[in-house]
């Protein structure tokens, strides 16, 4: 048996489309922009050498101040996907028990799956505003569970978990599986429309552990640099020797980088709530002239779910994208309906969004 199924999600790298609205990140950083003379000195001196396991000191000292953790509360990865993958490594094994909240990021679930971890999902309804059930949740939690996963914001629909949700979910977990890890995945955590950005659950005790990545809320997923928190000493141990018996240390120059994107957050994310804010008016427009779809407000992030409703078709729908050089995320992809799809707003430029929702119009039409 394979045990990594092929996933059209691939597509989102592997294959071009023109009017691309399954792409989930903020408008794409430009490296030009984050090359003052300091940072040009500072590539210029790199040694192209082993880093250290953790990762650059100073560059977690800045994610950890921002997340109210210790710097060696911080352990660099490339990439969210793989700090996901290290947590499940050193949580699980094969035959354990997890639970995801879903729909979800595919990599949440299919990395447990991948290590034959049997996985419970929690189906969050479109209807309720795929607010977090807890007592769903904490009825799918054993004694044995060895991992609980949720996201806030969450992927695809960029709802957040509200606060009180989050903490009864941790007390629920720890009362009923003691030895087990909440992940809390907080990639779209900074993606705010504003300058409210919530507090990150990295905080909410040792069993929490929290993900996220500059992928998202600052485009620059080709750095491949995001991060796990984990506030228990022993757990934090056991991620670092995983990550050096995989990936041994992530890349200096993405380190590097990185740190710089971060001094320069401020602006970078002011640039990108803009242009978040006027993307989601622009769809929202949109949605509330076809009434073929039904949309959901997100709290923040590039990205929100749109559902079709019942008179429209999901295979004459997706049928006519390809035609029309459009492409949007099926639900399928997220362990939802293919009624329900994600739309990307912060990644196309506004001219390109715009023509993308009117194609994505012409495919609704009967």
């Amino acid at each position: 048996m394979d045990r990594f199924p092929p996933t059209p999600m691939s597509d989102l790298v592997d294959e071009p489309c023109r009017y691309d609205l399954a792409e989930s990140t903020s408008p794409p950083l430009r490296l030009g922009t984050l090359l003052t003379p300091a940072v040009r000195d500072e590539l210029d001196q790199l040694a192209v050498a082993y880093g250290t396991t953790p990762g650059d000191g100073p560059l977690r000292a800045l994610i950890a101040k921002d997340l109210d953790v210790a710097a060696d509360q911080v352990l660099l990865t490339p990439g969210g996907v793989a700090g996901m993958f290290l947590l499940a490594l050193v949580s699980c094994e094969a035959g354990d028990h997890a639970v995801v909240a879903t729909p979800c990021f595919p990599p949440a679930r299919s990395v447990l799956t991948s290590l034959r971890v049997e996985v419970t999902d929690v189906p969050l309804r479109f209807d309720d505003g795929y607010r977090l059930d807890v007592p769903a949740v904490l009825a799918a939690v054993r004694p044995t569970t060895r991992l609980v996963s949720v996201a806030s914001p969450q992927n695809p629909s960029g709802v957040r978990m509200a606060a009180r949700d989050l903490a009864d979910l941790v007390a629920g977990v720890a009362a009923v599986a003691p030895d087990a890890v909440v992940l809390v995945d907080e990639t779209y955590r900074d993606a705010a429309y504003d300058d409210a950005v919530p507090p990150s659950a990295a905080t909410l005790g040792p069993s929490v552990v929290t993900c996220s990545s500059l992928s998202k809320a600052y485009g620059v997923p080709g750095l491949r640099l995001g991060w796990l928190t984990a506030t228990d000493p022993a757990r934090y141990e056991r991620l670092r020797r995983a990550k050096f018996t995989t990936l041994i240390t992530g890349s200096g120059v993405d380190e590097l980088l990185a740190a710089e994107v971060l001094r320069q957050r401020r602006r970078i994310l002011g640039e990108r709530r803009t242009v978040l804010r006027d993307g989601l008016a622009t769809l929202t427009d949109w949605a509330s002239s076809r009434p073929e779809v039904e949309l959901l407000r997100p709290d923040a992030g590039a990205l929100c779910c749109v559902r079709l409703r019942p008179s429209v078709s999901p295979e004459r729908f997706y049928a006519a994208l390809p035609a029309l050089d459009v492409r949007v995320a099926r639900g399928s992809w997220f362990f939802e309906s293919d009624r329900v799809f994600r739309v990307g707003f912060g990644h196309l430029p506004p001219a390109d969004f715009a023509a993308a929702l009117e194609r994505l119009g012409e495919a609704l039409r009967p």
